[in-house]
């Protein structure tokens, strides 16, 4: 067991750099960040838009890979795992909610809550039965056939949360989730978030500028040109 994991920590950022190239010119996102998050924490990542918040989740969560330094997972190096590798991993240890939604909107909600645990070999009857608990946690047992069209934001985000639950992952990374829902809505969002990660003491990632949302996370980095200030 190395020191990381002794010390309780799940994630850890060690000088983390990010650069796109854009024609001739080269965009610095994440310039040198370093973190450590451990089990059950919930954390809020504040930034202006255009800090890093988002690329520092996607880095995290797997979608993406720094062009310098490491992020090690419960001990496991993600520089480490090719892409398949690096899928499984993402499917079974990471729930992602983003501010759009991103449901599929061809399938129905229990459909979409399913899909990740189909992905993971889940057999069809536990899926199922799994995402229609979930979607009656959040409070849309009636509205499991109803296809993201037929719902509301407010709606289409709880569908996004319990798809995030259905592998009953270890970290959940949620970007800016209440960014395209009125405050009101926002606050319902939030409650729920919340209470479905108490109970499951599941670690929470959370990237918002709003200094709302921020205040309700016991610790707060903020991000500022790229680094951790």
């Amino acid at each position: 067991m190395n020191s990381d994991q002794s010390n309780g920590a799940l994630l850890v950022a060690r000088d983390v750099h990010k650069s796109y190239t854009m024609g001739k010119r080269t965009l610095e996102v994440l310039r040198g960040v370093s973190l450590t998050i451990n089990r059950s924490e919930f954390l809020a990542l504040r930034g202006a838009s255009g800090a890093g918040k988002s690329t520092l989740l996607h880095l995290l969560g797997g979608l993406d890979a720094p062009n310098a330094g490491e992020i090690v997972f419960a001990g496991q190096k993600l520089t480490n795992l090719n892409g398949a590798s690096r899928s499984r991993w993402r499917n079974q240890k990471v729930g992602f909610i983003f501010q759009a939604y991103h449901l599929l909107p061809e399938l129905d909600a229990l459909e979409n809550v399913c899909l990740p645990a189909r992905l993971a070999r889940v057999g069809a009857g536990d899926a199922e039965a799994r995402g229609r608990d979930l979607l009656a946690r959040v409070g849309l047992a009636q509205r499991l056939e109803h296809k993201p069209f037929e719902l509301s934001g407010g709606e289409q985000q709880r569908v996004a949360i319990a798809r995030a639950l259905i592998n009953s992952p270890e970290l959940i990374l949620a970007d800016e989730p209440t960014g395209n829902l009125d405050s009101h809505t926002g606050d319902e969002i939030m409650e729920l978030l919340l209470a479905l990660r108490g109970e499951r003491q599941t670690t929470l990632i959370i990237a918002t500028h709003d200094a709302k949302i921020a205040e309700r996370a016991p610790k707060v980095l903020e991000l500022v040109d790229g680094r951790l200030a």
